[in-house]
């Protein structure tokens, strides 16, 4: 089956075309009047108001160029289309317009690997979170220059978080977060080692590069196993967790088909979750860790330790 060209257009707007007609300012402010409308539809005379153009015959012109593809025409009025959202929301995002930098600073928690202090930083719109002792990242992914306005630095990184958790969910659930197209997990291993976890969209080729563990955060074994050591999942940085960061806590039993082994350790005991290829859960088991684990101590920020796998 031959890949489908971004150019190849069937029964649809061609791509080229489509972005030619947003392409003009008059059209863009049409569309922010929409955006900033307090109700829709909105009426023909009430739009042109919003715009500030006073030739009637312009404006109808450069609404007529938005109506069908961004903009649909209702009894009442005009309303968007989800084109004509994504616009907005691209501009609003800050990818096509803007390129900030946060440089270092420091981040509260230490480092899974070796114990040191993490830091993060924000460039080329992906924030990074790594320990600059050892190298170890502890999360680094795409972050839209938007979400950092009117936000502090402990919020941006809460969002972050929060981005993170949301956007891996979806893709291990098979939907890409870009397109919505279907998303497939791919696994890398060294003999009974995994050494890598991808999602990949077969639509849009979006690729996410993953952890096992960032799969399990909203589980309910997990999230009862951390609860009873007094560490709530839901408010402490995934980062945190030795688990959603390292490969190492991941045991490969069987790649034809695929099963894993998740390994958490907390306070002497220790929590075994087995997941199959598609990253669901098959079953889950409880019980004493002689190696010893995690400190846990439930309060954000507290030491993450190593996780007892080295």
């Amino acid at each position: 089956m031959s890949e489908r060209t971004i150019l190849a257009c069937e029964d649809c707007l061609p791509p080229a075309e489509a972005f030619s007609v947003v392409a003009n300012e008059s059209r863009l402010a049409i569309l922010e009047a929409l955006w900033r409308a307090p109700e829709a539809p909105v009426s023909f005379s009430a739009l042109r108001r919003a715009v500030g153009m006073d030739d009637s015959a312009q404006f109808n012109y450069h609404l007529g160029q938005l109506t069908g593809q961004f903009v649909r025409k209702v009894e009442g009025g005009y309303e968007f289309r989800h084109a004509g959202q994504k616009v907005v929301r691209a501009i609003l995002e800050g990818s096509f317009t803007e390129d900030p930098r946060i440089e270092s600073f420091a981040v509260d928690g230490t480092c899974v690997a070796c114990g040191g202090d993490i830091r993060a930083r924000y460039a080329d719109e992906r924030l990074t979170v790594a320990c600059p002792d050892c190298g170890t990242r502890h999360g680094h992914a795409p972050f839209p220059p938007g979400g950092l306005n009117d936000r502090t630095r402990e919020e941006v990184l809460a969002a972050f978080d929060q981005r993170v958790r949301h956007l891996h969910c979806l893709a291990a659930d098979g939907v890409c977060p870009e397109c919505g197209g279907r998303m497939e997990t791919g696994f890398e291993r060294d003999d009974d080692r995994l050494t890598g976890v991808v999602h990949e969209c077969r639509q849009c080729h979006h690729a996410i590069p993953s952890t096992v563990g960032l799969r399990l955060l909203d589980h309910s074994a997990v999230v009862a196993f951390h609860h009873d050591h007094g560490v709530e999942l839901c408010t402490t940085p995934f980062w945190h967790h030795a688990w959603c960061v390292s490969h190492d806590v991941v045991t490969v039993r069987s790649a034809d088909p695929w099963e894993l082994d998740v390994s958490i350790r907390l306070d002497g005991e220790a929590l075994r979750v087995t997941l199959d290829g598609n990253l669901g859960v098959v079953e889950t088991e409880r019980g004493c860790d002689p190696i010893g684990g995690e400190r846990a101590t439930g309060a954000l920020g507290s030491r993450a330790g190593m996780s007892g796998e080295g």
